[in-house]
């Protein structure tokens, strides 16, 4: 496929050109991920501490996890800045939850998730602690990937 280089225009899908915690705008969107089984993406809702869903075609998101609120927490159903989500095949979901220094686990369609990647609310350089999340990702055998930037690695958690 290739892209017009030199395009001049772009389409908004989701937001209003300024932040908000409404269901039709995002407070700093920092992940993506395309999830092709369902046509949408996941975003992580950085600055409104939540996971949404963008379905192509819709006017606005709807809420997979954290708080339709907007307040940060570091409980089973909260976060504290996420960075990125990821789904493996079977739709379950995992979320670098930045400042909470851990990687949840929640399993598809349901709302209350698991620590699976270091310790909530404790930052470290330790093999079982992250510091600063950036990123998450999977293997084909489900193994779990961290880029842990403030220790300046890559932590590799066998499959959950």
């Amino acid at each position: 496929m290739a892209y017009n280089k030199n395009a001049t225009s772009s389409t908004m899908l989701l937001g209003s050109g300024s932040a908000g915690l409404t269901s039709i705008t995002l407070y700093y969107p920092v992940g993506l991920y395309f999830d092709s089984f369902s046509n949408s993406l996941i975003i992580a809702n950085y600055g409104a501490h939540n996971i949404v869903r963008y379905t192509s075609g819709s006017n606005a998101w709807t809420l997979i996890a954290g708080n339709i609120n907007g307040d940060a927490g570091n409980t089973s159903t909260t976060f504290n800045n996420p960075i990125n989500a990821v789904l493996d095949p079977m739709g379950n979901m995992y979320v670098a939850d930045r400042s909470n220094y851990r990687v949840q686990f929640f399993r598809a369609g349901e709302s209350i998730g698991s620590t699976i990647a270091g310790i909530t609310g404790v930052s470290g350089s330790g093999p079982t602690k992250l510091a600063v999340l950036s990123f998450v990702a999977l293997d084909s055998q489900l193994n779990v990937y961290v880029a842990d930037s403030s220790n300046g690695r890559i932590q590799k958690f066998l499959r959950y």
